[in-house]
This record gives C-alpha cells, sequence and structure tokens, in this order.
C-alpha cells in the first residue's frame, strides 16, 4: 500500500490553492504521472539542493519521489508554467 495515500497526496498539493482557483491535481493519474517523472529523473542522476546521492541509492526511486511530493520538496506544474 501507497503511503501517503493518494487522497493524501492530492489535499497536501492542493492546499495551497486559493478558493474558486482550479486545482492542480484533479485526479490520481496527475499524482501518477508526476511521482513516475520525478522517479526517473532520480534514476538518471537528477538531484535537488541538499539531497545526498547515497540516500538515494538507499531508496527506491518511486518512494523518494511519493517523499519529495508530500513535503513539498518537489511541485506539479501545469503545461503553461511549465513551458515558463
Amino acid at each position: 500500500m501507497l503511503h501517503p495515500s493518494y487522497t493524501d497526496l492530492m489535499e497536501k498539493v492542493n492546499s495551497d490553492v486559493e478558493p474558486g482557483e482550479a486545482k492542480v491535481v484533479n485526479s490520481r493519474y496527475s499524482i501518477v504521472m508526476a511521482t513516475s517523472r520525478r522517479a526517473r529523473q532520480l534514476i538518471d542522476g537528477y538531484l535537488i539542493d541538499g539531497e545526498d546521492a547515497q540516500t538515494v541509492a538507499d531508496k527506491k526511486p518511486l518512494s523518494i519521489a511519493v517523499e519529495e511530493l508530500y513535503n513539498g520538496d518537489i511541485q506539479i506544474l501545469n503545461e503553461k508554467d511549465e513551458e515558463e
């Protein structure tokens, strides 16, 4: 079982959205795509500032990606923001 759950991740990612604004994440699919993309980056060696390569090697990339998303270390960008 995935911890935190999809629901918890969606709530966390959308927690900074003001009432009336579009949510960052509307489905589990968005969470899956974002974490899988980040896991592939980790496999390829793309670390964020302060991340230790040994720590990454000790954990599974998907677990790290989920943890980073939940902790706010990474953000999900919409297509418009991604282009900028």
